[in-house]
């Protein structure tokens, strides 16, 4: 039963999101995503305040709802090369994955003088995704037979070559969390709070090829779409100084996932098994918040630990040519934004959002099918207050990678004790993007 209806939220709130911050949203909502994700000490609505920290929920003493959704596009570009007797030869490739959606709804319930507030989400909090199609104009295959339909004048792009011409032909990915959270505040003081969130996790992947399979002797399989269900939790403390100035702490554990299990098909129409362990990374946030009687500041920083999280702390290959894991580093994100309340009914808000890179770069080939990695993130959103129930909420968003990831090529073939990754010398693989999204939300506070 609890199985069912996981799959039923899964598929209401089903997204494709393209990440900014490693393989993690930098924030829910359209008013969260505004202030660059910061909320961790400064709730300005119960998404955010859910998200990053379950103890700034008793800031709210009503009842509240709030749903959001947005279009969210992304514009990967992949490129490669291989050395030849006449020097380097290579291309790109561009997604033509599309837009996105990405829902959010929300629940709390407070009550003035009540020590207790309660709150209920569900969140895509987590995904990455690629589209690159196969590049057909390649020179020869790996039985050396020319093509006779390639043309030296057009793009080449050796990474997106077919399989049998020493490529991995068509890359996709999908990859997609749905978190579902039941949130606790209780407040000790009138200044100082903390509070609990027990969460279940719903995640699907699909590859293609799938790089965590063994391949056979005509190459690497595709997947169907696996899922898995995770569990974890957050821990939150929260303090208002009821001068302004308001501080905050949360912690969310590592969400412990059962394993992927792939139905995978081979080139050569084959079939076999495997299995993949991915969890999502524990994540320590601390915040500030300032308000004045026009200005709320926000101020966050977290640490996002994958060097301890299965699926990215592993990296290489297995002794059966198989990916043993993505191979990321920990990473930090900062989150500022600022609203401003001059304007009667129109709160405008702008945010920024800062995040280093998890991917080194002698395991960049390995991150292919995840390359949403943002730098710099840049948003503008405001608020409308249609009255004392309904306010309507909008977010622009753009983010840049700041520059190419990139590294070299690598072969399980290449191996040796000095080359433990099989790197192709004079080899390159980089990728870099651009992300964009419009969202709307709309929140509705019950009357007492």
């Amino acid at each position: 039963m609890k199985k069912t209806i996981l799959r039923s939220l899964f598929l209401l709130f089903s997204v494709s999101v393209l990440a900014q911050a490693g393989h993690i949203m930098q924030g829910v909502g359209a008013v969260n995503m505004s202030m660059g994700g910061a909320s961790t000490a400064q709730p300005l609505d119960i998404s955010g305040a859910i998200q990053w920290n379950p103890a700034s929920i008793s800031a709210f003493d009503d009842k509240i709802i709030k749903l959001d959704v947005g279009l969210f596009f992304s514009s990967p570009e992949l490129f490669s090369s291989v050395p030849t007797s006449m020097g380097p030869f290579g291309g790109y490739t561009e997604d033509d994955r599309g837009m996105s959606p990405m829902p959010a709804i929300a629940m709390v319930w407070g009550k003035e003088g009540s020590k207790h507030t309660f709150g209920a989400s569900a969140f895509g909090i987590s995904g990455f995704g690629v589209t690159f199609p196969e590049n057909t104009n390649y020179p020869q295959d790996m039985m050396g037979n020319f093509n006779t339909d390639y043309n030296p004048a057009e793009n080449s792009n050796p990474i997106n070559f077919p399989q049998n011409a020493g490529g991995f032909g068509h890359i996709e990915s999908d990859y997609m969390l749905l978190q579902v959270g039941l949130s606790y505040a209780y407040e000790i003081s009138d200044k100082f709070s903390i509070g609990v969130q027990p969460n279940i996790n719903y995640a699907a992947l699909e590859l293609a090829p799938n790089p965590t399979a063994n391949p056979n002797g005509f190459g690497y399989p595709t997947t169907d779409k696996a899922t898995a269900i995770g569990f974890g939790a957050q821990f939150g403390l929260f303090y208002d100084s009821g001068l302004g100035l308001k501080l905050g702490a949360s912690y969310k554990t590592a969400q412990k996932f059962s394993e992927f299990e792939f139905e995978n098909t081979y080139p050569d129409n084959s079939s076999a098994k495997n299995t993949f362990q991915m969890d999502y990374p524990a994540i320590f946030s601390l915040g500030l918040g300032y308000s004045t009687g026009q200005f709320d500041l926000a101020l966050d920083f977290r640490r996002v630990d994958y060097e301890n999280t299965d699926g990215f702390s592993e990296t290489g290959w297995t002794q059966t040519a198989s990916v043993a894991g993505f191979g990321w580093e920990n990473i930090s994100i900062l989150s500022a934004g600022l609203q401003y309340k001059g304007i009667k009914k129109l709160p405008l808000r702008f945010g920024y959002t800062y995040s280093s890179n998890p991917i080194p770069e002698e395991v960049t080939f390995f991150n292919i099918p995840a390359t949403a990695v943002i730098k710099n993130a840049y948003q503008f959103g405001l608020s409308y207050e249609v009255n004392d129930t309904w306010k309507i909420d909008a977010v622009y968003h753009y983010g840049d990678s700041n520059g190419a990831t990139e590294g070299q090529l690598l072969s399980p073939l290449a191996i040796s004790p000095s080359n433990p990754l099989g790197a192709i010398p004079g080899s390159s693989v980089s990728y870099e993007m651009t992300t964009s999204m419009i969202q709307f939300g709309v929140s509705y506070k019950f009357l007492k």
